[in-house]
């Protein structure tokens, strides 16, 4: 292949490529149906023309039988006038017509042919108009729902691509939370253990913790004497006998 067939090979498959992306079969269809009709319209104009000529070839076959008729008559006249001569020439034109009359149902039995065949193939076309209009609504229904479910895919598609970024996200999110949960709960061990040295304050170790609770108990002790310490004798008797039944 030569440099220059190469060219006009990748320009022509581009154009074809450009025009098939332009190309809608919904306005395809349509400009088929509109071109059918158009020649089934110009099939009907034929039939017409047809039709109008055989009936003007009629009209003229009958005006000329109407002078053959009125021939004979005025031959008939003369006869009866002794006036043969005249008869003769009435009849010698009453001959002359039948020849144009039968000229003219000739073209008349041609006409009426034609029209027979023109009129069959009207109604051959009609046919297939109307099959294709069936056949054009049922493929830009098909097209149009193919069209609509393909976009739901690509929107089906594009949602999935996100929610896949989403998900991504989402699963980095965990792992950060569980990495810092995990780092925070290590911390607060060393700190309570001692291993590392709390600042604030705010934690103790174990040993600190069990003195300060001794501390704690003994204040509530001291606290409970003293308080039985200040009621009265009587009550202090009822305090300490409802003391004796909480020992037993």
């Amino acid at each position: 292949m030569s440099i220059f067939q190469r060219i006009a090979a990748i320009f022509g498959a581009k154009a074809n490529k450009a025009l098939d992306k332009a190309e809608n079969p919904n306005e395809t269809l349509d400009y088929s149906y509109q071109k059918q009709l158009e020649l089934l319209q110009k099939v009907r104009r034929g039939v017409a023309d047809v039709a109008t000529s055989r009936k003007r070839l009629e009209l003229q076959i009958t005006q000329l039988e109407q002078q053959q008729n009125k021939l004979s008559g005025q031959a008939q006249k003369a006869m009866e006038m002794g006036r043969e001569d005249l008869a003769r020439e009435a009849l010698t034109r009453k001959s002359g017509l039948d020849q144009q009359i039968t000229d003219l149902q000739g073209q008349h039995e041609g006409l009426q042919g034609e029209e027979q065949k023109l009129t069959m193939a009207s109604q051959r076309l009609q046919a297939k108009v109307d099959a294709f209009r069936t056949k054009k609504e049922t493929l830009k229904a098909t097209y149009n729902a193919a069209e609509a479910q393909s976009k739901i895919g690509e929107a089906f598609s594009g949602i999935s691509e996100e929610l896949g970024d989403v998900g991504l996200a989402v699963q980095r999110a965990e792992d950060k939370t569980a990495s810092l949960q995990a780092r925070a709960g290590a911390v607060d061990e060393l700190i309570a253990s001692g291993a590392l040295e709390d600042v604030t304050g705010s934690s103790k170790d174990d040993i600190s913790a069990q003195l300060d609770a001794l501390s704690s108990d003994n204040d509530v002790e001291m606290e409970l004497n003293r308080m039985r310490d200040s009621l009265p004798a009587s009550s202090n008797k009822q305090q300490q006998s409802l003391e004796g039944e909480d020992k037993q």
